[in-house]
């Protein structure tokens, strides 16, 4: 009933009676008046003016599912939207919902996470009320071997969102770190339920520092924030984000991985480049030639060897 009231209140463009707005949705008018103080305790600013009615005069920076999917319009990602304010981790309710046999396209937005992870296990900062920190579920008729291109995919997507809002120039350093001005700005972690040979269900994981303080942020990352000099929509850039990557896994699930491969390596601070790749205790330096057609990473070593790299932290020599 809520989103409901907002919708009226939305369209209107002046002062809605109270009166007006229950005989649109059939209920009292203190029913009304309920409904109106629950949105104004999550944020909303509805002005309430005697003989004229209520307006909404401005809505929370918060991933409020009703935000989010308002001028929406995607057909698979964010049909079902649920937010959280602080949480261990989006992933973790992502899993659980996604075990119980949620609907693709399924999203999880949170406030804030204090468990919040990237990859290799490492632990993700994330503030409350500064970042986008939000899991996407997906279930695609692909192979277990496949998931790793549904990681370059969402990094490919977050990069053209990130652009598309706030015309930054965000690129991507194999196989998930989203980097503006040699900072990170943002990462992809991919978690999935398989069996042998098909996949049950893939959770894409995203962070993006939007509005983070430079004060907040770790040892070489920045926000959009720092990079832009001034704070941009949360809501607004959720939005695209969702937008941007289901475009990519719509094409994917049409035409392949190709396409994808080609606007990735557009997007890539890594390629042509002398890295090292350190996995383990291991370390292999050489030149990034390319990727090939499962989003592994090729480089070429000094003995002109070429290797597929499937994982690992990759440092840019030169």
């Amino acid at each position: 009933m809520n989103e409901k009231i907002l919708a009226i209140l939305r369209d209107a463009t002046t002062y809605v009676s109270g009166e007006d707005i229950s005989k649109k949705l059939g209920i009292s008018r203190s029913a009304v008046w309920k409904h109106i103080q629950e949105l104004r305790h999550q944020g909303y600013d509805i002005v309430a003016v005697p003989h004229l009615g209520y307006e909404l005069t401005s809505v929370p920076d918060k991933l409020l599912p009703s935000e989010i999917s308002f001028g929406l319009n995607t057909k698979i990602i964010g049909g079902e939207i649920h937010h959280y304010d602080t949480v261990s981790s989006s992933m973790d309710i992502a899993m659980d919902l996604a075990m119980k046999g949620c609907k693709e396209g399924a999203v999880v937005c949170v406030e804030g996470q204090y468990k919040g992870r990237g990859r290799l296990s490492r632990f993700w900062s994330s503030p409350k009320n500064r970042g986008v920190y939000l899991s996407i579920i997906l279930r695609p008729n692909i192979s277990p071997a496949q998931s790793p291109k549904l990681t370059l995919l969402s990094a490919v997507g977050v990069c053209q969102a990130i652009k598309n809002i706030t015309k930054l120039e965000c690129l991507i350093k194999w196989p998930n770190d989203l980097i503006i001005n040699n900072k990170k700005v943002g990462g992809i972690l991919t978690e999935m339920n398989a069996e042998m040979d098909v996949i049950k269900f893939v959770i894409i994981g995203i962070g993006v520092n939007a509005n983070t303080p430079e004060s907040l942020l770790p040892p070489r990352a920045t926000s959009l924030k720092e990079q832009l000099g001034k704070r941009i929509s949360r809501i607004e850039l959720t939005r695209e984000i969702l937008k941007s990557i289901e475009n990519e896994y719509i094409l994917f699930r049409k035409e392949g991985f190709k396409s994808i491969i080609e606007k990735w390596k557009k997007f890539s601070t890594t390629l042509g480049h002398r890295v090292k790749v350190q996995f383990h205790k291991e370390y292999l330096e050489g030149e990034a030639l390319d990727i090939d057609t499962d989003g592994a990473l090729l480089v070429r070593r000094d003995s002109g060897f070429v290797e597929r790299v499937t994982a690992g932290d990759i440092i840019k020599v030169r």
